[in-house]
């Protein structure tokens, strides 16, 4: 597999990830451990070395996850996770997962400690603020990682879901290698403000939700529906009010991809990687069958002609509903 290279200090990553959160939750049904561990394994064999996680994913059960499959390959991947949540809160959402911000710096030094057992590795390649918390001034945050980073137990550092002025600080205190962000072509605010603002600081984009949270793949259609228990339940744009006229999209990509002999999910993949060079997705699957899918999507070659065809078909449909629950939407962009 083709390689990216995020930030300035050179953080060398698959052009495609893999997003580990979805084999432990938001997602159900989940894998058992052997078949969650078959797919990663075969990510590693198919040249995937970018995974990502976060301790709040399960919570804690996806970074232990991730440890023991990649334990083998330790010197041959790049292992992502996330701080800022407090997990002993009792503050939660809809679905049961903590709301309960902290990036106190002793506290950021307790979670990684805990990564690092739970993750069965002595450093963190990337580590990201997985949300931004209001009550600690970024410049505070950038300097504890600093510090973990002159330790040698995190390499890399990053900001999820951040507004553009943190990204700014945070980087003026310690450089920032990646932002995470939810970008694909189902949400593309990001192309506003942030994707300039990475480049002309070389900082690279990690995409989360590529894919669309699926709708993209060409999974469901206007008459989904979603069980309670499912993240996707409770996303607006998601609800039968509004998934009927968002399927258009889905069906441009579809029809996009018929006529490419092709799948959906790799020309939406395939977009993205024609974006930026610095810009890698990470996907997430349950089966190794997508998997395969996902990762083909770096041999389908967009011209700037398809480009452009794309982006004008695009630029007319006009998406409803949030991407976010008010809750979850007041966790970001901080």
């Amino acid at each position: 597999m083709q390689k990216r290279i995020l930030g300035k200090n050179g953080l060398e990553v698959s052009a495609i990830g893999f997003g580990c959160m979805g084999l432990s939750t938001s997602y159900p049904p989940f894998p058992t451990m052997e078949e969650a561990v078959s797919v990663i394994h075969k990510a590693v064999d198919m040249g995937v070395t970018f995974f990502d996680t976060a301790e709040v994913y399960g919570p804690l059960t996806n970074e232990e996850l991730v440890g023991e499959a990649l334990q083998p390959y330790r010197d041959k991947v790049v292992l992502a996770t996330k701080f800022g949540y407090d997990l002993d809160g009792d503050k939660r959402d809809a679905l049961g997962k903590t709301l309960c911000l902290c990036s106190r710096p002793a506290h950021i030094r307790k979670a990684l400690e805990g990564s690092l057992r739970r993750l069965r590795t002595d450093h963190i390649d990337l580590y990201y603020q997985h949300r931004v918390d209001p009550d600690v001034p970024i410049e505070d945050v950038a300097g504890a990682v600093a510090e973990l980073i002159k330790e040698g137990k995190v390499l890399h550092w990053g900001l999820s879901e951040a507004a553009v002025s943190t990204v700014r600080r945070a980087h003026a205190v310690c450089p920032v290698t990646a932002v995470q962000n939810e970008y694909s072509m189902w949400y593309r605010e990001p192309e506003k403000t942030l994707l300039p603002t990475l480049e002309e600081l070389g900082i690279g984009l990690v995409a989360f939700s590529p894919l669309g949270k699926g709708v993209l793949t060409g999974r469901f259609n206007k008459n989904s529906t979603f069980d309670k228990k499912d993240f996707r339940s409770s996303i607006p744009r998601f609800q039968a009010e509004n998934l009927p006229g968002n399927m258009v999209m889905a069906e441009l990509v579809q029809d996009f991809a018929r006529r490419r002999q092709t799948s959906p999910a790799r020309i939406a993949l395939a977009w993205l990687l024609a974006r930026k060079p610095w810009i890698v997705p990470i996907p997430g699957t349950k089966k190794i069958s997508r998997l395969e899918e996902n990762l083909g999507a770096e041999d389908i070659l967009l011209s700037p002609k398809d480009m452009e065809e794309l982006d004008n078909a695009l630029a007319k449909i006009v998406i409803v509903g949030d991407r976010y629950s008010p809750a979850q939407a007041a966790l970001t962009g901080k």
